[in-house]
């Protein structure tokens, strides 16, 4: 009798793993920046994972949540010829990293799991480097969320504000009962974090799309976008003078611990409050019903020397899509599965509203990459127009018809 199509391969998957769990001395070294509560318990998940198929788990971990700091560590490790043999990249930059030839195919996996009906087309295209899978997914957060604490609206006797043109008033009544309104800290991923939504809930899924993705000049120089600055420049009162420098969970703990009504933060958030047991309401940003900005963490496999290594990477991969890693991750992390054979049941409010809204938007057309999260963009121009976005945002006597300009000219930056 023939064995199925389906037989083989879940012969050739079987094989895979049992050879990963023989190889019990092996270290598999993973670079990324899940480094605060939250996000270090849903790492501990994979690790888990990982060990349990008899691999070692080697961290390196590199803090700083936009990841600047460890694609510096990966570079010169890189350069050096001593790559880890995971390293959280996303975006444009595994294409970069592809045209390096340094990344190593994930096919054999993909094809035994079928991850190409697995994943969004959207997300799998971003996972795939010349055809071939060279990074694997692990969720999808939303980036256009803006955290709320009940308690701090009710005793300021103020509605949540559904827009920009609502948001000053309610500002207003914040901080007259004595609480700050917008948590923020001041670094630069966090200020552009901001910026986006401000320019999708001003503008919409459209301008977003053509004028922070296809960095087109006319909408750049726009007097719409000159609108987004100006909002931006009126948040300046809202925040508090301690904000500069403070990493994103420290700004989360103040709306956590009652100090600040609001955060507009990606999801990950929620695993902060979660984590606190804390109280807390989800809202679209202001103005931003029914578009979804999107960042998608990965883990980007690059090529190594020794066999059993390369083996561990295939087991690391398939652990990763694996549903019950998908399961506890995201539970624990904030966001919501890459899969979308998941059940989503066991998640929150907020979760199932991502879930849903993710599909509607992809349906709508109002599905847009994160710019701030390096989605949308190659690293050198993100980085061009975050800065000018940054000098804005602490220049309290700078112009928004001169931002528009300097933004547009830093999009040509390559």
């Amino acid at each position: 009798m023939k064995p199925t199509i389906r037989t083989l391969r879940a012969c050739v998957l079987g094989c895979l793993l049992a050879f990963g769990a023989a190889a019990s001395a092996t270290d598999i070294e993973v670079l990324h920046w899940w480094t605060s509560g939250g996000e270090a318990k849903a790492a501990s998940q994979l690790k888990a994972i990982l060990e349990s198929k008899g691999y070692v788990w080697k961290d390196f971990a590199v803090a700083g949540g936009g990841g600047e700091n460890a694609m510096t560590v990966l570079k010169t490790r890189v350069v050096s010829g001593d790559p880890p043999a995971a390293a959280q990249i996303k975006g444009p930059s595994i294409q970069e990293w592809g045209a390096e030839g340094v990344l190593a195919s994930l096919d054999k996996v993909a094809q035994v799991e079928k991850w190409d009906s697995m994943l969004p087309k959207v997300v799998a295209d971003v996972m795939k480097y010349d055809g071939r899978y060279v990074a694997v997914p692990v969720n999808v957060h939303r980036v256009n969320w803006m955290w709320v604490n009940p308690s701090v609206f009710k005793q300021a006797g103020v509605e949540v504000p559904r827009t920009w043109a609502d948001f000053p008033k309610a500002a207003e009544k914040i901080r007259a009962a004595g609480f700050v309104p917008l948590a923020h800290g001041g670094q630069p991923w966090q200020d552009f974090t901001v910026f986006e939504s401000i320019v999708l809930g001003v503008g919409g899924a459209d301008f977003y799309r053509k004028s922070l993705v296809e960095l087109d000049q006319d909408a750049l120089r726009s007097k719409t976008m000159e609108q987004a600055f100006d909002i931006l420049a009126s948040l300046r009162a809202d925040i508090d003078p301690d904000a500069p420098n403070r990493d994103w969970n420290q700004a989360t703990a103040m709306v956590i611990n009652g100090k600040a009504a609001m955060q507009l933060m990606g999801d990950w958030a929620k695993g902060e409050f979660t984590q606190a047991k804390s109280q807390y309401e989800c809202y679209p940003a202001p103005g931003t019903d029914g578009a979804f900005t999107f960042n998608v963490d990965s883990l980007v496999m690059f090529e190594q020397s020794k066999a059993d290594v390369t083996q561990g990477q295939l087991v690391l991969a398939s652990a990763v899509l694996s549903p019950g890693f998908q399961k506890v991750f995201n539970l624990a992390k904030g966001s919501i599965p890459v899969r979308t054979d998941l059940k989503m049941d066991d998640f929150d409010a907020c979760a199932q509203k991502s879930a849903a809204d993710f599909k509607a938007a992809a349906q709508a057309g109002k599905l847009v990459p994160s710019i701030a999260h390096q989605m949308a963009v190659p690293a050198a121009t993100a980085g061009a127009m975050q800065d000018v976005v940054t000098q804005f945002f602490n220049s309290p006597d700078a112009s928004s018809a001169d931002a528009v300009i300097r933004l547009a000219q830093a999009a040509k930056v390559r």
